[in-house]
Parts: structure tokens; C-alpha cells; sequence
């Protein structure tokens, strides 16, 4: 397993990109609309990295693909995107077109063994408490050859605990509570509810454990490439890599 991928994505890695990309985190809740949207291109720029193949005319399977900002971006490059989500209100949330989206759980995709060619979950783990019977599945569904792409944010990272800030570090529980008495409302991500506590050890050992896949790559999503090596330590990687991204391919 390499700490960086042979796919070519570390070029874009970047220091400015990962300043960008905070900076873009920043309007998730004030602008998400504009938020999604950065977020929908990185990804869609980090699959094609990561594919040897090219995108284009490729059947791309988003899991967990939300209000529908990603289908523009890989569209773009020429995939034929499908995505599933389980939430219908997450699914129409942004008024967006969803003539390519399946409503289902990502633990029982609708789809034939073997039918796309890259399937990938950006941001999904972090909130099923079923997050590897997922990773399992889209697995599955991937052809010989083909890319599975798992990516998640650490509950142990600064963003764990997503709108409700450092806060986590104090308990998932407690940290919602201090979120709602601040704010009037429950936080979107409720812990125990929409939002687990996810180890980047957890991932990893699922990766090599696979036998219908092997894992070529592991790395920090957002960070610089110079930091990837921080993958290698346990411990440390929990906390530092802040959002970890594992592909595989399939055999």
C-alpha cells in the first residue's frame, strides 16, 4: 500500500488547494449551494486522478450523492453518472434535476454485481453506523478493473465533529447538546443518529482485508502531498489526516 496513489492525484494536492478548500468549507452552512458545488469539482477531479482509465463513457456511482451538485461535475468529464441516496429530503434539497438518482440504502445497492465501472462514497461513512456492510457494496457492484473509492472524515480529526466544531473532543452526546442550547436546534449532524464516531484504523483494516480488491492507495483527502506520510503512523493519523481517502481496485 502506497501512502500516495500511482493515479497521479498528488499533483494536484496542493497547499493552495487545501487553503481553497477550507476556505470553501467555511459557507457549508451559510452557502451551501456554493460550498457543494467546489466540493462536487475536487472530488470529481480526484476519481479521474484516481481511475487509470478515463472517465469518459464511464459509469460512475456516487453513494450518498445528495442534493445532485456532483452529477454536473462528472458529467462534464463524460461519465454517465448514477447516484443513490437514502434521504428524500437530502435528495431534493437543493431543487436540483435527479433524473439519475436511485433512492436506496448504501448497504443494499439496487444494482448487479459488477455493473460500474468506478463506484465511490464522499463523505458518507462518517454518518451510517453500517459503514464498511457500505464499503462492502460498493465493492460488489464495481467491474474487474474498476476503482472503489471510500472516503470519509475522521471522528478524531478537527472536523469530526462537523457543524458542532472542537466540541466533539468533549463527547459526541455532549456536544450536541451544547450545539442545540447555542443555536435553538439540533444539529444536522446528530450523534448517534446521522453521525458516528469512524476510526481511519477501522478503514484501513477493512481495505486489507478484502479479497475481491486490493488496496493501492490511502491518503489525507485535503492535505498538501508533502503530509501524506502521516497516513503510515498510527495514532497520529487519526487526528492529523483529518479526512482519509481509500482506493482500491477491483479484482
Amino acid at each position: 500500500m502506497n501512502a500516495m496513489p500511482e493515479t497521479g492525484f498528488a499533483r494536484y494536492a496542493t497547499w493552495a488547494r487545501a487553503r481553497r478548500l477550507l476556505r470553501e468549507f467555511g459557507y457549508e452552512q451559510t452557502q451551501p449551494d456554493r460550498f457543494y458545488s467546489a466540493l462536487a469539482e475536487d472530488t470529481a477531479q480526484m476519481v479521474a486522478a484516481c481511475h487509470p482509465a478515463q472517465l469518459a463513457g464511464a459509469t460512475v456511482l456516487d453513494v450518498g450523492g445528495g442534493p445532485g451538485f456532483f452529477a454536473d461535475a462528472f458529467t462534464r468529464r463524460g461519465a454517465a453518472y448514477l447516484s443513490v441516496e437514502p434521504d428524500a429530503g437530502e435528495m431534493h434539497a437543493a431543487g436540483l434535476d435527479h433524473r439519475t438518482a436511485i433512492r436506496a440504502q448504501g448497504q443494499h445497492l439496487p444494482l448487479r454485481t459488477g455493473s460500474v465501472d468506478v463506484a465511490y462514497s464522499s463523505n458518507v461513512a462518517e454518518h451510517t453506523d453500517r459503514p464498511w456492510e457500505m464499503a462492502d457494496e460498493l465493492v460488489r457492484v464495481t467491474r474487474p478493473g474498476g476503482t472503489v473509492i471510500v472516503s470519509y472524515t475522521l471522528w478524531w480529526g478537527p472536523f469530526g465533529g462537523h457543524e458542532m466544531g472542537l466540541t466533539h473532543y468533549l463527547g459526541g452526546h455532549r456536544a450536541a447538546r451544547r450545539y442545540t442550547r447555542r443555536h435553538g436546534k439540533l444539529p444536522k449532524n446528530l450523534y448517534g443518529v446521522s453521525l458516528f464516531p469512524i476510526t481511519a484504523q477501522a478503514g484501513l483494516t477493512w481495505a486489507r482485508r478484502q479479497t475481491g480488491a486490493d488496496l493501492v492507495a490511502a491518503f489525507p483527502r485535503y492535505l498538501p502531498h508533502w503530509t501524506w506520510p502521516v497516513v503510515r503512523v498510527p495514532g497520529l493519523r487519526e487526528v492529523a489526516a483529518t479526512n482519509l481517502v481509500l482506493v482500491l481496485r477491483k479484482t
